[in-house]
C-alpha cells in the first residue's frame, strides 16, 4: 500500500528514517516512483522502507534519497523530538553546546586550574562510564578554555584541549546522536587549537573527527580530501595507530562512495598497521585488530553484503576491545547483518546484547531504530518477538 497504511498510533510520525522520509516526500508532492528512480531503487523497496518493513540503514542510500528529495541527509537521519532513551542526554548535549559556544565567543566562564589538575580530571573522566563522562564534559571544557586564555603552559595545555574536544567530546557527541551542526562546531574549535599548536599528529587527530562529520553530512568528497591531505608520522606506536584509524575512516568513505578497490586497499593498510600495534588506545581511539574487523563489517553492510559481514563477525572477538561503545558497535552491526539475512531471532539477540553494553548508543542510533522497526513489523508472539518489541518500546517506537 503506497500512502494509506497507518501505524499503531493512527498515523505516520517521524520516529524512524523511513517515516521521516515519507513525510518529506509527501510534503514535496513527489511520487514513490519518481523518488525511487532518482535514488536508484525500486518503488516497492521504497514502499517497504517507508512502511517500516525494510530498514533504511545504509549511509549511501540515505544520501541518495536525501539528494532525490533535495534535503540534507541529516534531515532524514536526525533523531525525533523528544528524543528516545533520553536519560538526560539531551540536556547534557545542550550543556556541551553552551560550553562550546561560550568558548568560541571568548566567555568560557570557567575556573583557571593547573594543567596537571585538568589532565587528572580528563583522565578520570575518560576512565569512567558514559553517564559520568557527559556530566563532566561541559565543566571541563569551560575550565580548559578559561585556563587557555591565560596563555601559560600552552605546550602542555593545547594537546590536552585538542584531545578533550576531538578524542573525547567528539566520540560522546557521536554516540549520543548529537546534531551534526554541534559536532561540526566542536571540530572547528579543535582545528583552531591544532593549527595553533602546529603538530602534524594533533592535526591528524582533528582531521579524523572532521572527516566523520563530513561523512555524516553526505559530503564524501570533502571527507576523502581531508583524509588524503592528512600526513601523520609513523615513527611511534601512537602515530601508527592514528594512521590506522585514518585508513579505516578512508575505507568507509570509499565504500559508501562506491569505490570498492580503494576501500579494500585502505582496509588492508589498516590491517597491516594493526598487526604491528596490536590493540591500542592512542588518543582514546581504540585502534587495533578488533577495530579493523568492525570496519570490515561496516563496509560489507554498505556494499549490501550481509553474509560477508556475518562471516567477518565470526572472526572478531569484541571482548578484546576495552571500550563498551565499540563492543556495542560490533553487536549492532552484527544485528543489522543478521536482519538483512532474514535471521531475525538471532538479530534480536545481537541487538539486545548491544543495548546491555551501551543503551544510549543503541537506542539513539538512527540505523538501529529503522532495524528495530523492521524487526517489529515481522515479529511473532514468541520470546524473541516480545524481546524486540520491548526494545522498540524503550527506543520510543510504536509497538
Amino acid at each position: 500500500m503506497d500512502d494509506a497504511t497507518a501505524n499503531g498510533n493512527g498515523g505516520y510520525d517521524d520516529r524512524t528514517i523511513g517515516r521521516r522520509l515519507r513525510n518529506v516526500r509527501k510534503s514535496r508532492r513527489k511520487s514513490m516512483r519518481v523518488i525511487a528512480g532518482l535514488a536508484g531503487i525500486s518503488a516497492s523497496t521504497l514502499c517497504r522502507i517507508e512502511n517500516g518493513k525494510q530498514a533504511l540503514d545504509s549511509q549511501k542510500l540515505v544520501v541518495a534519497l536525501a539528494n532525490a528529495l533535495r534535503v540534507a541527509p541529516s534531515e532524514l537521519a536526525s533523531l525525533p523530538v523528544p528524543a528516545p532513551a533520553n536519560g538526560n542526554t539531551d540536556s547534557a548535549i545542550q550543556a556541551v553546546r553552551r560550553a562550546l559556544t561560550a568558548a568560541s565567543a571568548g566567555w568560557p566562564d570557567g575556573v583557571v586550574q593547573p594543567v596537571e589538575r585538568l589532565r587528572q580530571r580528563f583522565e578520570t573522566m575518560s576512565s569512567g562510564d558514559f553517564n559520568g563522562y557527559r556530566v563532566a564534559l561541559p565543566g571541563l571544557i569551560a575550565d580548559v578554555y578559561t585556563t587557555l586564555a591565560q596563555r601559560r603552559d600552552m605546550a602542555e595545555l593545547l594537546p590536552l584541549a585538542i584531545r578533550l574536544l576531538s578524542g573525547s567530546n567528539g566520540r560522546i557527541l557521536q554516540a549520543a546522536g548529537a546534531p551534526i551542526d554541534l559536532r561540526g562546531q566542536n571540530v572547528v574549535l579543535a582545528r583552531m587549537l591544532a593549527e595553533e599548536l602546529g603538530d602534524p599528529t594533533m592535526l591528524g587527530v582533528v582531521a579524523r573527527d572532521a572527516a566523520i562529520v563530513m561523512f555524516g553530512s553526505g559530503m564524501f568528497d570533502l571527507a576523502r580530501n581531508t583524509l588524503n591531505a592528512t600526513s601523520v608520522p609513523t615513527d611511534s606506536s601512537q602515530g601508527m595507530q592514528l594512521n590506522g584509524i585514518l585508513a579505516l575512516e578512508r575505507s568507509l568513505v570509499e565504500a559508501v562512495d562506491g569505490h570498492h578497490a580503494e576501500s579494500i586497499a585502505a582496509l588492508e593498510h589498516a590491517a597491516e598497521l594493526a598487526a604491528h600495534t596490536g590493540e591500542g588506545d592512542a588518543f582514546t581511539m581504540g585502534f587495533g585488530p578488533v577495530s579493523v574487523g568492525l570496519w570490515r563489517m561496516a563496509a560489507a553492510l554498505e556494499y549490501d553484503e550481509p553474509d560477508e559481514a556475518i562471516r567477518v563477525a565470526r572472526t572478531v572477538d569484541p571482548r578484546q576491545h576495552s571500550y563498551p561503545s565499540l563492543r556495542a558497535t560490533y553487536w549492532l552491526d552484527y544485528g543489522r547483518a543478521l536482519t538483512r539475512a532474514g535471521r531475525r531471532d538471532d538479530a534480536a539477540r545481537a541487538l539486545l546484547r548491544a543495548e546491555r553494553l551501551h543503551k544510549t548508543l543503541t537506542l539513539r542510533n538512527p540505523f538501529i531504530r529503522d532495524t528495530l522497526a523492521e524487526l517489529v513489523a515481522h515479529s511473532k508472539d514468541d520470546a524473541p518477538g516480545r524481546d524486540i518489541r520491548g526494545m522498540a518500546y524503550r527506543a520510543g517506537l510504536p509497538v
